[in-house]
């Protein structure tokens, strides 16, 4: 037995140390050649330990001949019931002690537990592991159950095969969720698409209208012209029979008189003359009356061609006519429910008016802010210079901005706010620090130069504690009482622009890359200004501005473009051969202010970002409070701006779901129900950052 030990702990060894296919591995040559080499491992191992575990190659036949016998339970080797169990079986006596094939199983069993390392993720198939080899000697040594043994065993290989047909399942789910969300993103398109052919349809129904009355109008006073001409015509043809009528009569007396006149002329008996003109006249009478009477009956009468076109008109007009009544039986309906949302609209005017009647009831009045300028320093004259163009709201600040630096300038000293977790990095001290009373020129100073220091370095630690950093090196032991004096006037002087985005980046608010592209996007500016200034004279057309403008910014509208050069300088009647100073755009005062066009750039970077999250916000169609998961939030950012290219819309996501860029899931492989937050939280998130469209929405993706 001395010399089957060594034997039996390499093979455990080998056992622990063999390589199993990852989880999700499906590769049917990969498992055959894993099952033969532990086929192999096993046949070879059990032929030494049959040798060595044998007694004279007879099987004992315990526990036939005992009945208080234990079989060895799954128990730890080390465990306290483990030893109890060892010990009793070192005190049974000798008379009824246990087989010693059993004996070597067992002893080979603990020997193999004590070998495992428990410390890692796979500690229960690791113990699993002994248990098979054990039930392998046994399906070998039993012939007699081999057979029931094995159907186990092949029961147990069949199960792990089907492993690869659960992994395919969950992919070809994947596959039917991506197909799945196509199909949406077509429907919606389909939807917009007849939405916009509704409206096309509405318009020309419109139209349709306009023209259907402009022509029962025109009918109207054709048919009245028609009857007035009808009336005229049957007046003349009455008064044509009547001349017609007094003419012969008068041709008849003329003839009676030359024939009473020359009675040789003829040679015939006038009496007979006279009768056979009384009966020509009779017969012309007669066939004048018939003349009238035809005439009459069918003068109105028309050709058969023109009857035939007449009733062609008549039916293409007939076709139109219940086309158009179809028509309008819609337009009626919608004109029903226009009236529906009329009176729902006439509501809710009523119910807003009220509201507003009560707020106005129940407002105060607002504020005379003349009031202030004998309260500020300066007078009049340095309130109106703090007043103009600002509204009540940005007047409070102003004004608890001169009340603030009056309070701030009599205080010595600022307490220390202590060690606790709420507290940011640089104003953790306990006790009193001094008050340095900086003016608000070199406060503004020391913050430009901490960004041109940071601009400068690597921004590997965060910005709070590099800003620590910066006052140590610079003042020393004096760095936490400029650091509280800093704090204090970047909280107090929110109109300053450089105070105020500074205090926001410190305190978490915003990200610093929205400041620095910002400061790129003023020297881009510049330097495009200064390349279109060939004589290096620092003066451009507007007609210059206008296209730097637009090549600097190109999907900026037509009327944000007209605001920029307003703010610089421009007017509705001036000419684009305006000549304009172009540096004096991007001068700042002593105090960081930057000049209008400088500032209305700005505000037009914070409208374009919030009409960028609402529409992301539309395009999910969620309400704030409902959750959102990483894979909606990638679709519906590819959809509204297609040109993202792969690291941005990684950026994005990433400050969206405060991950690390290097643990975001690749594209088709996230889970819908996986990285899941709040649509509030999200959109507050990319408020922080920099994010701004890249491309117009109808573009195709960038490759």
């Amino acid at each position: 037995m001395a010399s089957a030990k060594p034997r039996c702990s390499s093979f455990a060894t080998t056992s622990r140390t063999h390589m199993r296919p990852s989880e999700g591995t499906t590769d049917d040559s990969f498992l055959t050649e894993t099952k033969n080499t532990q086929n192999r491992k096993l046949s070879q191992k059990r032929k030494t330990l049959s040798c060595q575990f044998s007694i004279g190659g007879q099987l004992s036949p315990w526990p036939t001949y005992t009945s208080g016998q234990t079989i060895l339970h799954n128990r730890k080797p080390c465990s306290y019931d483990f030893r109890k169990r060892a010990g009793s079986w070192q005190k049974q006596p000798l008379g009824i002690t246990k087989p010693r094939y059993l004996e070597q199983l067992e002893n080979y069993l603990r020997k193999e537990l004590l070998l495992l390392d428990l410390s890692t993720d796979s500690t229960q198939e690791l113990r699993l592991q002994p248990y098979r080899e054990i039930f392998e000697f046994f399906i070998e040594d039993f012939k007699t159950y081999k057979p029931l043994l094995s159907s186990i065993t092949h029961q147990r290989e069949k199960i792990r095969a089907l492993e690869p047909l659960k992994a395919k399942l969950v992919t070809v789910n994947e596959d039917c969720n991506e197909r799945i969300l196509a199909m949406r993103a077509e429907e919606r398109y389909e939807i917009s698409m007849l939405k916009r052919e509704k409206m096309n349809l509405l318009k020309l129904i419109d139209k349709k209208n306009e023209e259907k009355i402009s022509l029962q109008s025109e009918v109207s006073k054709l048919r009245r012209n028609l009857a007035e001409e009808y009336l005229r015509y049957l007046s003349e043809r009455d008064a044509r029979k009547i001349l017609i009528a007094d003419l012969n009569e008068l041709r008849y007396q003329r003839e009676d008189k030359s024939l009473a006149q020359s009675p040789g002329i003829w040679g015939e008996d006038p009496v007979k003359l006279t009768l056979a003109l009384k009966m020509t006249r009779q017969d012309l009478t007669r066939t004048q009356m018939e003349l009238n009477t035809m005439k009459a009956n069918f003068g109105d009468v028309v050709p058969r061609r023109d009857f035939e076109m007449q009733e062609k008109t008549n039916k293409d007009l007939q076709e139109q006519l219940d086309s158009l009544k179809s028509d309008y039986k819609e337009v009626c309906k919608e004109h029903e429910i226009l009236l529906q949302l009329h009176m729902t609209t006439l509501k809710e005017r009523d119910r807003f008016h009220s509201e507003l009647q009560e707020i106005q009831r129940t407002s105060t009045p607002r504020p005379d802010w003349s009031k202030c300028e004998d309260v500020v320093a300066g007078g009049p004259d340095r309130w109106q210079m703090l007043a103009e163009g600002k509204n009540s709201d940005q007047l409070v600040d102003v004004l608890l901005e001169e009340i603030g630096e009056g309070l701030l300038q009599e205080k010595d000293f600022f307490p220390g706010l202590g060690y606790g977790e709420a507290i940011p990095p640089f104003l953790r001290f306990d006790g009193i620090v001094e008050n340095k009373k900086p003016t608000k020129k070199d406060v503004v100073n020391l913050l430009k130069d901490v960004w041109k220091q940071r601009l400068l370095e690597e921004q590997k630690e965060k910005f709070p504690d590099f800003f620590f950093s910066f006052l140590e090196h610079r003042f020393g032991p004096e760095a936490m009482a400029w650091a509280y004096t800093i704090f204090e006037n970047i909280k107090l002087f929110r109109s300053n622009e450089v105070m105020s985005q500074f205090y926001a980046v410190l305190m978490g608010k915003r990200s610093e890359s929205v400041y620095i592209k910002q400061k790129e996007t003023v020297a881009q500016l510049l330097k495009e200004m200064t390349n279109v200034d060939s004589q290096n004279e620092g003066l451009i057309t507007m007609e210059n501005l206008s296209t730097v403008l637009k090549n600097t910014f190109p999907f900026k509208k037509e009327e944000k473009i007209q605001e920029l050069m307003e703010a610089g300088g421009w007017h509705p009647n001036s000419s684009n051969a305006d000549l304009l100073n172009y540096r004096s755009l991007f001068i700042e005062d002593e105090e960081g202010q930057s000049m209008p066009f400088v500032q209305k750039l700005w505000e037009q970077y914070v409208d374009e970002k919030d009409e960028y999250l609402e529409e992301l916000k539309q395009e999910l169609g969620l309400e704030l409070d409902d959750e959102v998961t990483l894979p909606k939030v990638r679709e519906a950012l590819m959809n509204i701006d297609p040109s993202l290219d792969k690291q941005t819309l990684n950026g994005y996501l990433s400050w969206a779901f405060q991950l690390p860029m290097t643990e975001l899931p690749e594209e088709g492989e996230e889970k819908e129900e996986g990285i899941v937050v709040q649509l509030k939280i999200a959109l507050q998130r990319l408020q922080m950052t920099d994010i701004r469209r890249m491309g117009s929405r109808e573009q195709e993706p960038a490759s």
